[in-house]
This record gives structure tokens, sequence and C-alpha cells, in this order.
């Protein structure tokens, strides 16, 4: 079964080129005599979205840490629990606990 949109797909070539004069989509659509709900629209979005479906989408890994920065971070993160834990003595939220 063939798409609804083959015939405006042949008209690609004309439309871009009627768009790089500056024409508007709707002065194209009366032009070229389609009908129907934007379809110069719905085309140019389809081949943008042709044009991006090839380009994978890098999420990319995160960058090794080294040995030192392992160590600073737990230097880091063992003053922190230091901290905090000194402030729940000191408002007495930890009392109870050791």
């Amino acid at each position: 079964m063939a798409r609804k949109y083959q015939h405006t797909m042949g008209l690609l070539p004309q439309i871009k080129e009627m768009m790089a004069q500056g024409k508007t989509q709707r002065e194209i659509e009366n032009a070229l005599g389609l009908t129907g709900d934007r379809p110069v629209h719905d085309l140019l979005k389809r081949e943008r979205k042709k044009e991006t479906q090839g380009i994978p989408k890098s999420r990319g890994r995160k960058p090794v840490k080294t040995l030192a920065e392992y160590k600073y971070e737990n230097k880091r993160l063992k003053m922190e629990n230091e901290l905090l834990r000194d402030f729940l003595r000191f408002t007495e939220w930890g009392a109870g606990q050791g």
C-alpha cells in the first residue's frame, strides 16, 4: 500500500526551491495544488526527522577517577560525616545515640 505523502515526496526539490525563494508554506501549497492539513509542513518535518535519525544519541561515560581523586572524596566525606555528627550532638538530636 502506497503512502499518502508519496506524491508530495516527488515535489520535495521544488518545494525546497520555493522555500529558498522566500515563499510561505501556504503559498507553496496553493501554487502546487496540495490539499490537506499542512502537507508542506508535514513533509518538511518528516525530512528533518529522517536527517536526525541516523545520528546516534551519545550518552557518554563518566570520566575515570584516579586514586588521588577517590582518596580526596573519601577524606571529604569523612569530614562531612564528622561535621554532621557533631552538629547532631550539639543540637541534642543524637544525644541518645552512641
